[in-house]
């Protein structure tokens, strides 16, 4: 009899090693169903906490409430260190050179806003750039390391005329609507012609 049945049978049994590697994916399965489980129970008791704290008026009258949340958003912004410090120490004297040109790339936009001229505003980034590779070329000993980087010309100056843009359209839509507005308003009456009272109660118009 030949031996390739059994060969073929003996292929299609189960190894101890898959059989292991098939107990090990079940258990992380289940545990990864539990870990979830456990989870959704926590984040749902937190909920019911929150909800419970609420009615209670636990969250009222708590410092800052209705005012907009302090620096929501600018953990993106690579300068924002430099910001909160300069605005929470006032700071208007001279800083070191690196963090000179960290603050003055913070608030280098804000300088090209104010501008209207586009000759203005790229003779803004070009003066810039030269200070910033000016300090790359003469590092001063005993300072934060300079980790500015040059502006893009264009690329700034785009944004900059996008800036303006959006600015001019939300004036003309304020100016529209404040026109709208006066338009729809129904006139008012001249004071001569607005309506006076009457006679006194009671009186009579004859004698």
């Amino acid at each position: 009899m030949s031996e390739e049945p059994h060969r073929r049978a003996d292929a299609a049994r189960p190894t101890d090693e898959s059989q292991a590697a098939d107990e090990v994916e079940r258990r992380k399965r289940s545990g990864e169903s539990i870990a979830a489980a456990r989870i959704g129970n926590q984040t749902a008791w937190v909920d019911q906490q929150v909800r419970v704290a609420m009615a209670k008026g636990e969250f009222d009258d708590l410092p800052g409430s209705g005012r907009p949340i302090e620096d929501l958003g600018s953990e993106h912004d690579p300068d924002w260190w430099v910001k909160r410090l300069v605005e929470r120490e006032q700071i208007t004297g001279v800083l070191p050179p690196s963090l000179q040109l960290r603050k003055d790339d913070a608030e280098l936009d804000a300088r090209l806003d104010a501008l209207t001229v586009e000759r203005e505003a790229r003779r803004e980034v070009e003066d810039f750039n030269a200070r910033v590779i000016r300090a790359r070329y003469t590092p001063a000993d005993g300072t934060p390391p300079l980790i500015t980087m040059p502006r893009d010309v264009e690329a700034t100056l785009a944004a900059w005329a996008e800036r303006r843009t959006a600015r001019a359209a939300a004036v003309r839509a304020q100016v529209q609507a404040q026109a709208l507005a006066a338009a729809t308003r129904p006139p008012r009456r001249p004071w001569w012609r607005r309506s006076r009272p009457g006679p006194a109660e009671g009186s009579s118009g004859t004698r």
